[in-house]
């Protein structure tokens, strides 16, 4: 039940709010960024962190916490040319806003811009302590230092602000600048923020601060909030059905429309007549060099473990070169190997990210998910399995080192759905901005 409605402000989305307290008096906000290299998947890990940590100032404080969405771009594997920069994309491209809405207030950054003029009143930037764990002893604590590289802030002699590095944007300024050195999980800093007086602070190199508690019900209510935009689940369902022969109702993986009611238990054949892959070649197999299998290697383990499960069919996932998906299907007679290759138009429309989704989602149907060690993008269709219900023996394998027969599969981080019919919304115990769309 949504709350009294009165005072209403008009942009991209519709704010609704009380007006018991002033929007501008009562709600502050908490911008966040991450170190430029860092990949898409690692960066939506971060999210949850400070997902979970607005989250929580929330609950602890009477002031309205806002998380705002740091836009999207310019990620090292987005390297599509015709695309040029792919850059200032926000959150709704690729995820359902309404979705994350329901387990913390979130913004798009383009729409604080509005709200604000683009003025945020301190930026801090997170850094590790020089002397490292004082005694190798490790213990969670905070201080403003000395900057241990040289600032991405400057402070402008025209009109006294700090600009620098913030999503593309030219038009950013932050009035206070501030490189902060941190050790701890974000409930370190829950203290430092409330002390402060800003309406709008930046923590910058925010994947500095570690999970309060990896795998537990909190984690895994701002995973399951981080639904897909419809677009591109419309897309990856129809590669589905259009390649693979696979629909929802007839393979037990439909999932309910709002997250916080769908519980899955796990079940042994779930999934399309399909195997899925996601081999992992480009930069991850150069750099790790006899950890990563070779293609040839990555077929016949391929051919092994379809045939044990009656599988002809093969999704791949992968970054590989056309030259390796012949070595690929040369080494898996009898398989029939599909792939997603999006027209042009629909690769504008989508952008790397974007396909990128779609094949998670296409392989987080299969009956039958391997991955490669040590990915993100691996880890990440994972959880999306965990919380469909699949088996564990049909979604944490890996595949193995050139030369081996058996090796071990990766680390189970079982869901957990925390308390029985917990709605995790904020709005049902107190006045936060909800959000609907016009």
């Amino acid at each position: 039940m949504l709350p009294r409605l009165g005072c209403f402000i008009l942009s991209l989305t519709l704010l609704c709010v009380t007006c018991e307290d002033d929007l501008s008096d009562n709600t502050r906000y908490v911008l966040y960024d991450v170190n430029p290299g860092e990949g898409f998947n690692l960066r939506r890990d971060v999210y949850m962190r400070m997902a979970v940590f607005v989250r929580k100032l929330n609950l602890d404080s009477d002031t309205r916490w806002v998380l705002v969405l740091p836009p999207w771009g310019h990620l090292y594997h987005w390297q599509s040319r015709e695309l040029g920069h792919q850059i200032m994309m926000p959150w709704g491209d690729f995820f359902d806003i309404r979705s994350l809405n329901h387990y913390v207030p979130v913004m798009e950054f383009e729409e604080w811009r509005q709200m604000t003029g683009g003025v945020m009143d301190s930026v801090y930037y997170l850094q590790g302590y020089k002397e490292g764990w004082k005694d190798g002893k490790f213990e969670e604590k905070y201080d403003i230092s000395d900057c241990l590289e040289e600032p991405r802030y400057q402070l402008n002699s025209d009109n006294k602000m700090f600009s620098g590095h913030f999503f593309f944007y030219q038009d950013i300024f932050a009035k206070k600048f501030a490189c902060l050195s941190v050790q701890g999980m974000t409930r370190v800093l829950s203290k430092f923020i409330k002390s402060l007086t800003d309406q709008s602070v930046m923590l910058d190199r925010a994947e500095n601060l570690l999970h309060d508690f990896f795998g537990d019900a909190d984690y895994w209510a701002a995973r399951r909030s981080m639904r897909f935009s419809a677009k591109l689940v419309a897309e990856a369902d129809r590669v589905r059905r259009e390649q693979l022969g696979s629909e929802d109702w007839t393979e037990n993986t439909e999932v309910k429309e709002d997250w916080w009611r769908h519980r899955a238990g796990r079940q042994q054949g779930r999934g399309g007549d399909y195997g899925c892959v996601h081999m992992r070649r480009g930069d991850f197999a150069r750099s790790r060099g006899s950890q990563v299998p070779s293609v040839a290697s990555v077929g016949k383990q391929l051919a092994q473990r379809l045939k044990k499960r009656d599988l002809d069919l093969l999704f791949v996932a992968t970054d590989a070169s056309e030259k390796e998906l012949k070595v690929l299907r040369d080494n898996t007679p009898g398989i029939r190997v599909s792939r997603y290759r999006p027209s042009e138009a629909e690769l504008r429309d989508y952008r790397d990210g974007g396909v990128a989704i779609i094949d998670q989602i296409v392989c987080s149907h299969a009956r039958y998910f391997i991955g490669t060690r040590e990915s993100t993008f691996t880890f990440r269709i994972q959880e999306e399995r965990e919380m469909m219900g699949f088996s564990e023996d049909e979604t944490f394998d890996m595949l193995c080192r050139d030369g081996e027969t058996k090796c071990e599969g990766g680390t189970q981080w079982k869901i957990d759905w925390g308390p029985v019919d917990k709605d995790w919304s904020l709005s049902k115990g107190k006045d936060y901005i909800l959000r609907t769309e016009l």
